[in-house]
């Protein structure tokens, strides 16, 4: 699977040098040397990420679950899984193992550096593997998305009730909790210590907090948008269609469109088999004159093998046929092969948004 690191990495890599070179130069006192051990342990900071992201990657292809890419960026990184786990007890492991095999190289780290010398570039090296696999298998076991102890809050949410939507719901708002202690605990420390909290603390809060809040405010929104796949049909989502010969001017197609109350138009040969439908956007742009003269062949696109949708198709088994082959739109098919209607691509997505279907009937 590909890994993709983006350029923002490098802004924490940058601060991370900075602040921590100071600390590894009063511990080693190796001069300029310092700041470069400090870099090496962003460095390992990332790689630690990038093994906790792989065991992600490597659970969810072992239940089945196709894995687009892994991203790392400035504040962690992120699988692309691109299916849901279909039941709470995978997306449980699907979540732990991240932070367990994080936990498990701190481990190891941690008894490795307790039998080097702290005060070698060795020790040195030891202590950070361990504590950067701590930074990660800790921070992403708290309880709210888009961390993952966010998902193992919505798996024993979903195992409890049943219902998905209601774990994503309470892990979302658990993350939006976090988020607001993240923001908060500055101030805390701040003031429980007598002083004002120093700016790099206000700061890195406010990206942490802000971080959290709007991955769980995306979790929340994505958990609505899957919430409403189930109802997702076919057969209710398509436009009903005429079919027309690819000659018939393009008056004529769109007045039969009109008497039959038809919302598009298929072309179909002499054997009645669809070979294209009509282009609503190509057709509106031809001018009102030469629409008698313009053949609904001139103004239509192909239907491809992958733009045919069986008219029973519905839910998670939709969704995954449609986004295997993203087309603007599909010919929805009976059983024998009869063209039942269009299903669009923007009716598809406003189902899943809540926002209703499209516009109505083709009309000239």
């Amino acid at each position: 699977m590909p890994v993709y690191v983006t350029s923002s990495w490098l802004i924490v890599a940058v601060l991370i040098t900075l602040v921590y070179g100071g600390i590894v130069q009063n511990r080693l006192a190796l001069g300029p040397s310092a700041y470069v051990l400090a870099f090496v342990f962003a460095i390992l900071l990332y790689a630690s990420v990038l093994v906790h992201e792989l065991a992600h990657s490597v659970v969810a292809r072992g239940f089945g679950l196709p894995v687009r890419r892994i991203v790392l960026y400035v504040l962690g990184g992120v699988s692309e899984i691109e299916r849901e786990a279909p039941t709470p007890g995978r997306e449980f492991w699907i979540a732990f193992a991240g932070p367990l095999l994080s936990l498990g190289l701190a481990a190891g780290a941690y008894v490795l550096a307790s039998v080097a010398d702290p005060f070698s570039v060795t020790g040195e090296l030891l202590f950070q593997l361990w504590v950067a696999n701590l930074l990660v298998g800790v921070f992403n076991l708290l309880p709210g998305l888009p961390l993952d102890g966010g998902r193992l809050l919505r798996a024993g949410v979903w195992k409890m009730t049943g219902r998905p939507f209601v774990g994503s719901v309470v892990a979302a708002w658990g993350g939006r909790l976090l988020a607001v202690v993240v923001i908060a605990l500055p101030f805390v420390f701040a003031w429980s210590a007598g002083g004002r909290p120093s700016p790099w603390a206000i700061v890195w809060g406010l990206v942490l907090g802000g971080f959290m809040w709007m991955g769980s405010t995306e979790a929340l929104a994505n958990a609505r948008v899957r919430a409403r796949v189930p109802g997702l049909r076919a057969r209710a989502l398509a436009r009903p269609a005429v079919t027309v010969p690819g000659d018939t001017p393009l008056a004529e197609a769109w007045r039969r469109a009109g008497e039959s109350g038809a919302e598009a138009i298929v072309v179909v040969d002499a054997a009645g088999t669809a070979v294209s439908i009509v282009h609503e956007a190509a057709a509106a742009a031809i001018t009102e004159g030469r629409r008698a003269w313009v053949p609904v062949s001139s103004v239509s696109r192909a239907v491809t093998r992958g733009a045919v949708v069986p008219v029973d198709l519905e839910g998670e088994a939709l969704v995954e046929a449609l986004t295997s082959r993203p087309l603007p739109e599909y010919l929805v098919v009976e059983e024998d092969g009869r063209v039942f209607g269009v299903l669009r691509s923007v009716d598809v997505n406003a189902a899943m948004t809540g926002r209703g279907q499209g516009p109505g009937p083709v009309s000239d």
